[in-house]
C-alpha cells in the first residue's frame, strides 16, 4: 500500500484524481427538501464568522468541517457544539469532502495559496463555492477560476461581504444618482499596529499537522515555528501582503462606487520598514490605481508600527465634485464639500473591522445572498467574474511594489504592457505534480 505521500501526489489538483462526475444537475445538486448541505475547509478563525453566517440561514447545514490540524478541529469541535448546537462530521483531507455526494457547496477559508486551486477543484465535482478572499495566489489563478466558473456552470461568490452591506448598497446608488455629483476619486485605507513575527527556526512539524497537505500546491519548504497557523500571510509562498490580506475589502468598495474596472496604470510606493524579521512584503504601502475618465484609487496600507494621531482602522471614502461619501462595513457617512456631515446611516448589526474573524451581519447578509443565488437564481452580490478583478488589481499592486515602477495595462485583460520582468509575476511555481488545471 502506498503512502498518504503517495495518494496525496495521485490527487492532484487538475487531475483530482477521477472525482470529476460530469452530467451533475441541478436536482442532484440540492439535498432533500431543498436543503443545502455545506462543507467549510479551513476551520480556525475566519470560517467561524462563516459558520454564524451559514448558521442564520434555515436552509442549509453543514455537514462537515475539514481542516488539516487535528488542534484546530478539536478545538473548533468544541466552539461549534457551544455555538451552533452541533458538531459536524470531521474530515482532515478535503478530498474525501469532495466525493461525498451529498456536499452542495463548500466554504474555502484556507490559507491564500489554497484558494483558487481548491475552489477549481470543488466546482469540477459540481460543487458551488463560497471563497474567501483573495480568490487567488497570483494573476494565473485568478484568470483560471473565472474560467472554471464558466466552464462547470457554478455559483462562486468572494467573501468581500461589504458587497452585501445594506448602507454601502444604498449609497452606492444613490452616488449613481449623483448625490455627490461627478465621482472621480476612491480613497482606501487600513491601519493596524502588528508585531514581528520573529525568525522562524526550523522545527519537527506537530503530530497533529498535515504538513504536506496544507503546503499542497506550493513548492516544499521545511516546517518552521512562525508560519503556521497565521503568519503564512506575510510569507510569498502562501500569502499575499497586507494589500489581499485587508486591502482588497476597500478597493473592492472604491470600485464599485466608482464603476471602474481595470485600470489603465497602477504605481506603489513603501517597504518593510518596522522589524527585522521574516516579514516578506511591504509593512507600510500607498498603491494608486488610475482608471480611465480621470477616475483614481488609493490604498494607505499600515500594518506595523502606532499610527499617531490615531486614525480608524479600516474605511473608504468616495470624493465627487459635489461631496464625499464615507464607507465602512458599519455605516455610511455624507458630507458636502466643505467637509459639513449632512447625514448618517449605521448598520442595524455591527461587523468586526480588524481581528482576524471579523463576524458580523454582513457575513449573513452575504452567504443569504450565495444561497438564494443557488437555490433561485438570485443576483449575486459578488459573482466571480467581478470580485476577481478586484483581486487582480490588488495582484497588480503588489507587483507594482516589487519591480518598483509603474504599471501600464491593457484595460481589457489586465496583462502589463512592455515589462517581461513584471509579467513574470503573472504565474507562480507549483509543487510537481500540483498545478491547477481546467
Amino acid at each position: 500500500m502506498g503512502s498518504r505521500r503517495d495518494f496525496i501526489k495521485k490527487t492532484a489538483v487538475g487531475t483530482v484524481g477521477g472525482l470529476v462526475l460530469p452530467g451533475i444537475g441541478y436536482a442532484n445538486i440540492l439535498g432533500a427538501n431543498d436543503r443545502i448541505n455545506v462543507a467549510i475547509i479551513g476551520v480556525r478563525s475566519r470560517a467561524k464568522a462563516l459558520v454564524l453566517g451559514i448558521h442564520k440561514y434555515p436552509g442549509a447545514k453543514i455537514i462537515y468541517n475539514c481542516d488539516v490540524d487535528d488542534t484546530i478541529i478539536e478545538k473548533n469541535n468544541e466552539w461549534c457544539k457551544a455555538n451552533i448546537g452541533y458538531v459536524p462530521k470531521v474530515e482532515k483531507d478535503f478530498r474525501k469532502v469532495l466525493e461525498d455526494k451529498d456536499v452542495d457547496v463548500v466554504f474555502i477559508a484556507t490559507p491564500e495559496h489554497w484558494h483558487a486551486p481548491m475552489a477549481i477543484m470543488a466546482l469540477q465535482v459540481g460543487k458551488h463555492v463560497y471563497v474567501e478572499k483573495p480568490c487567488s495566489h497570483n494573476l494565473h489563478e485568478n484568470e483560471l477560476l473565472v474560467e472554471a466558473q464558466k466552464k462547470y456552470g457554478k455559483k462562486v461568490q468572494m467573501g468581500n461581504q461589504q458587497r452585501s452591506a445594506p448602507t454601502s448598497i444604498k449609497a452606492v446608488k444613490e452616488i449613481r444618482d449623483g448625490i455627490i455629483g461627478k465621482v472621480y476619486k476612491g480613497e482606501a485605507f487600513y491601519s493596524n499596529n502588528r508585531g514581528s513575527i520573529g525568525i522562524g527556526k526550523e522545527i519537527p512539524v506537530p503530530e497533529t499537522l498535515d504538513w504536506d497537505l496544507w503546503q499542497g500546491p506550493a513548492p516544499r519548504t521545511k516546517y518552521k515555528d512562525n508560519i503556521h497557523p497565521y503568519n503564512w500571510h506575510w510569507f510569498r509562498n502562501w500569502g499575499t501582503g497586507e494589500l489581499h490580506n485587508n486591502g482588497t475589502h476597500e478597493i473592492d468598495v472604491c470600485r464599485w462606487a466608482l464603476g471602474v474596472s481595470i485600470p489603465k496604470s497602477v504605481a506603489s510606493y513603501g517597504g518593510k520598514y518596522a522589524y527585522n524579521d521574516d516579514w516578506e512584503f511591504a509593512d507600510n504601502q500607498q498603491v494608486t490605481f488610475q482608471f480611465e475618465d480621470e477616475k483614481f484609487i488609493t490604498w494607505t496600507g499600515h500594518s506595523r508600527g502606532m499610527m499617531k494621531p490615531e486614525r480608524p482602522g479600516r474605511g473608504a471614502t468616495i470624493y465627487g465634485s459635489k461631496g464625499a461619501i464615507t464607507l465602512t462595513r458599519n455605516s455610511y457617512e455624507l458630507y458636502d464639500l466643505g467637509g459639513n456631515l449632512i447625514k448618517k446611516e449605521e448598520e442595524s448589526e455591527q461587523s468586526a473591522t480588524t481581528n482576524t474573524m471579523g463576524a458580523g451581519s454582513l457575513d449573513s447578509i452575504h452567504i443569504a445572498n450565495f444561497f438564494e443565488a443557488i437555490k433561485v437564481d438570485k443576483k449575486q452580490n459578488s459573482p466571480i467574474d467581478d470580485a476577481s478583478v478586484t483581486t487582480m488589481i490588488c495582484h497588480l499592486g503588489n507587483i507594482a511594489q516589487d519591480v518598483k515602477r509603474t504599471l501600464n495595462l491593457d484595460t481589457k485583460t489586465g496583462r502589463i504592457l512592455n515589462d517581461a520582468e513584471a509579467m513574470s509575476y503573472w504565474k507562480r511555481e507549483y509543487e510537481p505534480g500540483w498545478e491547477p488545471k481546467l
